[in-house]
């Protein structure tokens, strides 16, 4: 079951976060989840130490995404399992199929000529559900060329890229070492209208956001 909070850009919402979190390492007990990932991309910065359990739970999170989602991506190359998210995507496109046999049961009884044109009514009311199941939650690392790249420009510059399916959320900038931060930035795309692969290797490193961009890993992948 999902866990979600609210308003964890406000000091209210981090106490919730730490209420919640009492004698938990991660929000579902003793295991990282893609709870723990969306939370994790929600809250802006390490909670203070008048937190100290959202505190211990943010620095949880961040040691387990770095040992078990290490760089996949060099630049725009991916390989082993750092691709097998976008491999995983045109498989979601059955989806679909899937669920329309679920709504058929609902109709019990009836005749075939009465589950056919029910069917037909469903299909015209809500075709664009049809075009827009399947959806991943992505967690990005984008990073700079140097300490004088300027990052805001740099957010601005991803936060620019507009394709439809693709919807852009919380941020936050996090240090590499010698003056270096990357951009930590969380997206959602529709699986069948985006590719993660094509929005990296066709636009986020390319002119002319590779002016301030230079590589992109992909730290998380999750479908929703």
């Amino acid at each position: 079951m999902a866990v979600t909070f609210s308003d964890l850009h406000t000091e209210q919402g981090i106490k919730s976060l730490d209420e919640f979190l009492s004698g938990k390492t991660y929000i579902s007990g003793d295991q990282l989840t893609k709870d723990d990932i969306k939370v994790y991309g929600a809250v802006t910065e390490k909670p203070s130490e008048s937190f100290p359990n959202a505190a211990n739970w943010y620095d949880a999170v961040s040691s387990s995404l770095a040992a078990s989602f290490p760089g996949k991506a060099q630049g725009v190359k991916f390989t082993g399992s750092g691709a097998a998210p976008a491999a995983e995507a045109p498989a979601k496109a059955d989806a679909p199929a899937a669920e329309d046999d679920d709504d058929l049961d609902l109709f019990g009884d009836e005749t075939e000529d009465e589950k056919k044109a029910a069917e037909e009514r469903e299909a015209a009311k809500k075709p664009a559900k049809k075009k827009e199941s399947g959806k991943s939650s992505i967690l990005l690392d984008v990073k700079p060329w140097d300490d004088e790249t300027d990052m805001k420009k740099l957010e601005e510059a991803v936060r620019s890229v507009e394709i439809p399916g693709l919807t852009w959320g919380a941020s936050k900038l996090v240090a590499v070492g010698y003056g270096i931060k990357k951009l930590q930035i969380m997206l959602t795309i529709i699986d069948d209208l985006v590719s993660v692969d094509d929005l990296i290797e066709e636009t986020l490193t390319v002119e002319p956001i590779n002016e301030y961009v230079q590589s992109c890993d992909i730290v998380a992948f999750n479908k929703i």
